[in-house]
């Protein structure tokens, strides 16, 4: 009984020590619990973040609607006259089923007065079928349209010998030899040409001249300018991708997961731009390396540029030229003279490189411009689609670049497409600068995986309501420009030239694989102007690369002369000034030439053409340029 009294108490103490045990590890759990609570909601929260990060569903947040002007745009009317012109002419891209990246992002054009006649003609570049398709073996060439300056154009193209037929994409006018006529070099995926001029007649001179290149290059943009000023016209041509018909069609790109689609730039290797310094006697030098234009990725040492559109412009104001390179997703270029043949790439450094955000775009047409003043530069670079197109701006002394194009209202618009050619113009004549855009998608059936988007898309005007107005920079609508420039195209390369002797620009557009569109100026709002021309003695005979400053009553504006612009094209070679209503007053000009000399010229003449001869007007000595 005695044992049995232990037992129990043995018992009675186990269970008593038991329960201390159990409170004990009861309260230690739920300390545990409440100071593990915090971090069990920070492992959720980083959980739930990262399904978010891996989910394919986006959530766009739409841009906020800028108030409307106080005055809407004038009456811009852009009347398609592509038919009465004259100009029959098709593009040819090769497309026959397989989607191969080339077929899809041609061709450019030319404005340019090949014979001297003083009216504007037309170049379109054209491309061809593949040498392994054997469906069509009717050949293919680039058309040259000569103009009579009443917006009537004849087919010449046989006549002045461009009957070549390749796979051509952009295209760059210069008069490289300085003899007076316009030569003309085309690029190509594979092969590029040189066209000297040779009194109206245009003669093959790639190899002679040494501007063949390697096999395999995808030339795109290219354009002459003097950027050691010698008076002599180098030669810049941007390279896309690294491109086979193997390695394209080796990869599956699709849309909708069954039937094939082009390709993204990302899925093909970067490739080097050329630059090839003119020797004087007719012949080339590649200093691609030398010079410094060939970047490579950080990381892999590959080749890093993608580049689709080129804008010599001297962006620091030192008097040497330098060039912008919008490259497709991949980071854009700006290559700074160093004066002594050699560049430095300082787009990062400068704000250019990326978005707002640090992102590369989808980047292809681009221009620059004195935008709102004379101490405004603008780049304008055309994006691909859900992109808003960039507006890089920066005050005169200052380095570094701020995309305005969400603050000017140019930037939302131009989400909804994807915008190829892009160039600044007065279409108005009122001395504010316009900007145009060339929109069109890759993908004929893009509609089907991305509602919001179509093949054939609308080219954009915005027309320039001042900077003190509520929206800068103003999407024009049909009831301004009219129902025909709105017709949705597939449009790539654009340019502008005065067609009909009138004063404003009118405005020609590629259409890839199809029919292009000329259209004309209509606006009729009794807006003055003058244009200027150029011609270079101790510079290159055109030019090119000059700025010429107007000072007129309380107006001061500057214009820089060059036709290298856009997308894979080029523009007229002279500088129209829009002077508004303004009649009275004396007209001054300043003009910059390339290599250091400026001069002072009068004249009192408006609404028509002048010409500036360099060493026929006053000298500056002073430093107070542009």
């Amino acid at each position: 009984m005695d044992d049995e009294n232990v037992d129990l108490d043995h018992v009675d103490q186990d269970i008593e020590n038991d329960a201390v045990i159990g409170s004990a590890l009861r309260a230690s759990l739920l300390v545990f619990i409440i100071l593990a609570f915090p971090v069990i909601l920070i492992l959720l929260w980083l959980v739930f973040q990262k399904e978010e990060q891996e989910s394919t569903e986006t959530t766009v947040t739409l841009p906020e609607v800028r108030q409307s002007n106080e005055q809407p745009p004038p009456q811009l009317p852009l009347v398609d006259v592509t038919e009465e012109s004259g100009i029959q002419f098709v593009h040819e891209s090769g497309k026959y089923g397989e989607k191969l990246l080339p077929e899809t992002m041609g061709s450019g054009v030319a404005v340019f007065d090949y014979n001297g006649d003083g009216h504007q003609d037309i170049l379109f570049v054209n491309s061809c079928r593949w040498d392994w398709d054997q469906s069509s073996d009717e050949p293919t060439s680039c058309k040259l349209y000569q103009g009579d300056g009443a917006f009537h154009f004849e087919d010449v193209t046989q006549s002045v010998g461009l009957t070549d037929s390749f796979y051509g994409m952009g295209v760059a006018v210069g008069d490289y030899d300085n003899d007076g006529d316009s030569d003309l070099f085309i690029t190509a995926v594979g092969e590029i040409r040189l066209y000297k001029n040779d009194n109206g007649t245009f003669l093959d001179v790639t190899k002679e001249a040494g501007v063949a290149g390697e096999e395999g290059l995808w030339g795109t943009s290219c354009g002459f300018v003097d950027f050691d000023n010698d008076g002599l016209r180098e030669l810049f041509v941007c390279n896309f991708v690294n491109w086979s018909k193997e390695n394209d069609l080796s990869q599956s790109f699709t849309l909708d997961g069954e039937t094939r689609a082009y390709g993204p730039p990302k899925a093909f290797a970067g490739s080097f731009s050329l630059l090839f310094h003119n020797l004087g006697n007719g012949q080339f030098e590649d200093v691609s390396l030398s010079a410094g234009i060939q970047v490579r990725n950080e990381t892999t040492n590959v080749p890093l540029g993608k580049a689709m559109g080129i804008a010599p412009v001297d962006f620091n104001r030192d008097g040497w030229i330098d060039f912008v390179i919008a490259n497709a997703t991949v980071r854009n270029f700006m290559f700074e003279n160093n004066k002594d043949g050699t560049f430095t790439e300082v787009g990062r450094l400068v704000g250019i490189a990326f978005d707002r955000s640090g992102n590369a775009r989808g980047a292809m047409g681009i221009d620059t411009a004195m935008f709102r003043d004379q101490d405004t530069l603008a780049i304008g670079i055309g994006n691909f689609a859900n992109e808003a197109s960039a507006l890089y701006m920066a005050k005169r002394g200052r380095r570094q670049f701020v995309d305005a194009a969400m603050a000017t209202g140019f930037g939302p618009p131009t989400r909804q497409g994807l915008t190829f050619g892009l160039f600044f113009f007065d279409i108005d004549l009122d001395g504010r600068l316009d900007l145009l855009g060339a929109n069109g998608h890759l993908e004929e059936e893009i509609s089907k995986t991305q509602q919001s988007q179509q093949y054939e898309q609308p080219p954009q005007l915005f027309w320039n309501a001042g900077r003190e107005a509520s929206s800068e920079l103003v999407a024009v609508g049909r009831e301004s420009v009219g129902e025909e420039f709105i017709e949705p195209i597939v449009g790539r390369g654009a340019a502008y030239g005065d067609f009909d002797g009138d004063g404003d620009a009118d405005v020609v557009m590629s259409v890839s694989h199809g029919s292009p569109k000329v259209f004309r100026n209509d606006q009729s709002l009794n807006n003055h102007w003058v244009k200027i021309q150029l011609v270079g003695k101790s510079s290159n005979r055109d030019a090119i690369g000059a700025t010429i400053e107007l000072k007129h009553g309380d107006q001061y504006d500057a214009r820089t002369l060059m036709p290298t612009k856009s997308y894979l094209s080029q523009c007229e070679k002279r500088v129209t000034f829009g002077l508004g209503k303004e009649t009275e007053g004396s007209l001054s000009y300043i003009v910059n030439w390339p290599g250091g000399d400026r001069e002072e010229f009068s004249s009192d003449l408006i609404d028509q053409e002048i010409r500036f001869t360099q060493g026929e007007g006053t000298p500056i000595q002073d430093e107070t340029s542009l």
